[in-house]
């Protein structure tokens, strides 16, 4: 499969200030697979030290931090000369060692021209542990195979293409492209579902795959304890999965369990990247985190074939629906477009929430491109119908033209300011210079 990620790591390989590299991810969304094909393609050799499945590694990182005894050391253990410029040395499962992540600042410091990724998952609790080496590392964030990356792991680049141009797709190419987006929907962006339907074409065999990576993920649980009640986490992935586009209150995502214990558990999905927190902020100005809540908050899945899943939705009755928009009561289109926006806005996620008392006025997302800030929506209806987001241009004017997302095809209303599009083009939307009529 190729990634979006794969054009990133050839910029970090070819970039003259580089650093160790720390790609972030949930588990199994494809970090060590694309870790170990860029390997093979754009090096002489790859050197991959697994934490996990070798835990005597860690020993190495037990002395003085020097990396180049470290490298030493590796070179003796796996049995495989490092050479600088040549060899790609791959950390794989660096959770599991916290001290080689504090090790990274000493490669960057010591061995500049060896090229160093690590990657894991549950990273972010590791980092708890780590003497972290701020302003010695870089990140990169993978995550599902988003629509652009799904069409052309099932082999139909074509239809990627075509919906990089809303504006110039015919109705039949539009058509077709709802289609395969509905399947999107239901088989979701994690590699092996979207492998399983590739090779076979049948969606139960996607869907038993998604029982087995949210089976894995519940068995993660038990690593976040003592620090979390397992029960209480499981209870809220739920919840959320069943509450995407609604306003988060603690109370609300699980019965018996007080207002901290729920927070706790929220913040530990947050932390493992099973659950995407997306905070209301002020539009007023960027950065949008700057004015963001901490307080009012909505929450996105990881991907949309395991929200299904954890939902419990009937699909049989949910996939017969024609519009793609009343799936779910619209919380899938919803998680689509968030989910999409997720890859595009490099994980910068937000909404508006009108802060005046009693007022329900909000806008689904927040899109920055070209340095200013599109408001979102994800509508099914006429434009006449966007209350919220007429409210919104006309309080902000300095921002830029409103996007909504629906099933209808493209159509710039500029005496509005808004850009209906097709929901299949978020991506291409959403990325900065990519967007038609941005201005």
């Amino acid at each position: 499969m190729k990634r979006l990620i794969d054009n990133d790591l050839k910029e970090w390989k070819d970039a003259r200030q580089r650093k160790p590299l720390i790609i972030r991810g949930a588990r199994q969304v494809g970090k060590t697979w694309s870790v170990r094909e860029f390997g093979k393609t754009h090096f002489e050799t790859l050197v991959v030290a697994d934490f996990e499945r070798t835990p005597a590694l860690g020993r190495v990182f037990e002395g003085d931090l020097s990396a180049v005894r470290i490298t030493a050391d590796l070179e003796i253990l796996l049995r495989q000369k490092i050479v600088p410029g040549k060899t790609l040395l791959f950390f794989d499962e660096i959770q599991a060692c916290p001290r080689a992540i504090t090790a990274l600042r000493y490669y960057y410091e010591d061995i500049p021209d060896l090229h160093v990724v690590a990657a894991g998952s549950l990273l972010e609790f590791a980092l708890k542990e780590a003497s972290f080496p701020v302003g010695r590392i870089q990140f990169l964030n993978l995550f599902p195979l988003c629509f652009a990356e799904y069409l052309d792991a099932v082999g139909n680049v074509s239809a990627a293409e075509a919906a990089a141009h809303p504006e110039g797709v015919t109705p039949a190419v539009h058509d077709l492209l709802l289609d395969e987006l509905k399947r999107y929907f239901f088989i979701g962006g994690m590699p092996a579902c979207v492998k399983a339907f590739a090779e076979t074409g049948s969606l139960r065999e996607a869907f038993e795959i998604q029982g087995d990576i949210v089976e894995a993920y519940r068995m993660d649980f038990a690593k976040y304890t003592p620090a979390v009640d397992r029960f209480c986490l499981n209870a809220v992935l739920t919840t959320l999965s069943q509450s995407v586009g609604q306003q988060i209150k603690y109370a609300r995502l699980g019965e018996g369990y007080t207002n901290p214990t729920l927070k706790k558990a929220f913040n530990a999905l947050c932390l493992a990247n099973v659950v995407r927190k997306v905070p209301s902020t002020d539009p007023s100005g960027l950065p949008l985190g700057a004015a963001s809540s901490a307080n009012i908050f909505k929450a996105l899945m990881l991907d949309i074939g395991l929200m299904r899943y954890m939902s419990g939705m009937p699909s049989d009755v949910e996939y017969a629906r024609t519009d793609l928009l009343s799936i779910y009561r619209g919380a899938m289109a919803e998680q689509f477009v968030g989910q999409e926006m997720a890859v595009s806005q490099k994980g910068n996620m937000y909404y508006w929430s009108r802060p005046a008392k009693s007022s329900s006025a909000e806008v689904d997302y927040l899109a920055v491109l070209d340095h200013r800030i599109h408001p979102v929506e994800v509508k099914s209806g006429a434009s006449g119908s966007l209350k919220s987001l007429h409210l919104f241009l006309k309080s902000y004017p300095d921002c830029g033209k409103g996007m909504v997302f629906s099933s209808r095809p493209y159509a710039d209303l500029s005496d509005q300011n808004i850009t209906f599009m097709p929901i299949y083009s978020v991506y291409w939307a959403t990325t900065s210079s990519a967007i038609p009529n941005s201005v």
